[in-house]
């Protein structure tokens, strides 16, 4: 009989590793625990479509990259069955005549690290499958702390090499695309120009509120991030002193202002959603409009739309009330993804298809599709956030982990 997984035991393991080996001490976890002839760890690469099998060089498959000696062979996922365990969040078993495999998804709150591939002599038993569901889940939060001492992770996520100003823009985007919570679920993607455009999303949650920010710097390249910093860091200053949502934009504006030549701005909208009543205010600072899926309909969100940030100093900035009722789904875009270049992708009937899909589905088909529309050469940024809001009050995790609205917010 196999031994039980334990937590305190991989643990253990892990804090006794260096944290370029913490992905180690989860496999070796696993093999005492499954018998498993083989583990892989397999993360999300930065494009959403395709994986990178993580190792070290010795095991290197033909084609992959290395660094040192650590190894990365990207795995592409469109027709695949890592596709749909990212896809479904459920384990699958495959049966042969030489043993069993057993893919997993690595997961937290919503954002889909990437996949536990186990190799095994026999199909596993129900409590095996259970360790090893576990196990998935415990290696998310072990790449969430350890990420922050290597880069590895973030190494093996570049299966293309990054320009300064992808960089930049990377460093302003959320630790997490998704996240998942008692009352939402919120997700967001972009896709960069080949002349990175200034484009980025950010959100936060804490007790009594989700605050969402989607912007688009004027601009290209190095300077187009630097002006996207100067804002993102303002705003997210400002978030963080806990003033109201009026304030937060008008010193951000300010900042602005103070730090920038004539003729630079930023567009943006920035939301506030209280978790406790449901109540919702935005400011739209010259961005595009949300959209809303309500009830099988799309619709653009009417709002009065002020200046973009810097644009005047001492701006005005109207927060206006945000019709949010409980079933709508929103999606916030920049203007990649309504510009000339994409003319052939209808935004509003892509969204309405996408009522059945996770909210990472759909801001992953959205990038997509606007790449397809554009041959793959978007003159400009291409971002989407997209916000499910279930309402109700904050509800208590599900044992299994949950799909997201069985997930309580911190």
């Amino acid at each position: 009989m196999s031994p039980r997984f334990d937590l305190r035991s991989l643990l253990e393991r892990v804090e006794a590793a260096a944290p370029i080996d913490a992905v180690a001490a989860v496999a070796a976890e696993l093999v005492t625990v499954s018998g498993a002839t083989r583990v892989s760890f397999l993360i999300a690469d930065f494009s959403g479509h395709a994986l990178v099998r993580l190792s070290t060089a010795e095991l290197t498959p033909d084609g992959a990259r290395t660094r040192g000696a650590e190894a990365a062979e990207t795995v592409p996922l469109d027709g695949t069955v890592y596709a749909d365990v990212l896809r479904t969040q459920q384990a699958d078993i495959s049966v042969t005549d030489r043993g069993a495999c057993m893919i997993v998804p690595v997961t937290d709150r919503g954002d889909a690290m990437g996949l536990l591939e186990l190799v095994l002599p026999e199909p596993p038993d129900e409590q095996v499958q259970a360790d090893v569901r576990a196990a998935g889940h415990a290696l998310a939060y072990v790449i969430i702390a350890n990420r922050r001492h290597t880069d590895l992770f973030e190494w093996g996520q570049r299966t293309t090499q990054f320009s300064l100003a992808a960089e930049i823009q990377r460093r302003l985007l959320p630790a997490a695309f998704t996240c998942e919570a008692g009352q939402f679920t919120l997700a967001g993607w972009l896709e960069p120009a080949a002349s990175v455009g200034g484009d980025t999303f950010d959100y936060a949650l804490d007790r009594d509120a989700l605050q969402v920010s989607i912007t688009d710097a004027v601009g290209h390249e190095v300077s187009a991030s630097l002006l996207a910093t100067l804002l993102v860091g303002s705003l997210r200053n400002e978030r963080r002193r806990g003033v109201a949502l009026d304030e937060q934009v008008r010193n951000a504006d300010l900042a602005m202002a103070v730090n920038v030549e004539p003729g630079q701005f930023v567009t943006g909208q920035v939301m506030r959603v209280d978790l406790h009543t449901g109540h919702a205010q935005i400011v739209n600072a010259g961005h595009p409009l949300p959209l809303r899926l309500r009830d099988g309909r799309v619709e653009e969100v009417e709002l009065a739309v002020d200046l973009p940030f810097g644009v005047e100093p001492g701006w005005a900035f109207r927060v206006q009330e945000f019709p949010l009722e409980p079933g709508d789904r929103i999606v916030f875009v920049t203007d990649g993804m309504l510009e000339r270049n994409a003319a052939e992708l209808d935004v509003a009937a892509a969204l309405a298809s996408s009522a059945g899909l996770h909210p990472r589905e759909v801001v992953h088909a959205l990038g997509a599709a606007v790449m397809r529309a554009t041959g793959g050469q978007l003159s400009d940024d291409a971002t989407v956030v997209c916000l499910d809001w279930y309402g109700g009050p904050p509800r208590v995790r599900d044992s299994d982990g949950g799909a997201g609205r069985g997930l309580a917010s911190d």
